[in-house]
């Protein structure tokens, strides 16, 4: 099982999307520092998550989430979250 998830910089509001086939120790490690890409932006929120069965799955939904329209989507389900 993989999980696609996207996580919600409390500084600056930006959005970074991922998979991993463990969540909850990614989080952690986002939030710790050790992820080059988001050390600077910390804390993270997770946003949004979805299981997925196999890595080719996580990659393609990962890919889409990414795309323009993925990330509003995202956008759009992080401010219903807020509310």
């Amino acid at each position: 099982m993989y999980y696609v998830y996207a996580l919600k910089s409390q500084i600056d509001g930006r959005i970074y999307v991922g998979f991993t086939s463990h969540i909850q120790r990614r989080i952690t490690e986002h939030n710790s520092g050790y992820v080059f890409s988001t050390k600077g932006y910390r804390p993270w929120k997770l946003i949004y998550q979805e299981s997925v069965n196999s890595r080719i799955e996580a990659r393609v939904r990962e890919k889409y989430l990414k795309s323009g329209i993925g990330k509003e989507l995202l956008k759009s389900i992080s401010l219903v979250a807020q509310r």
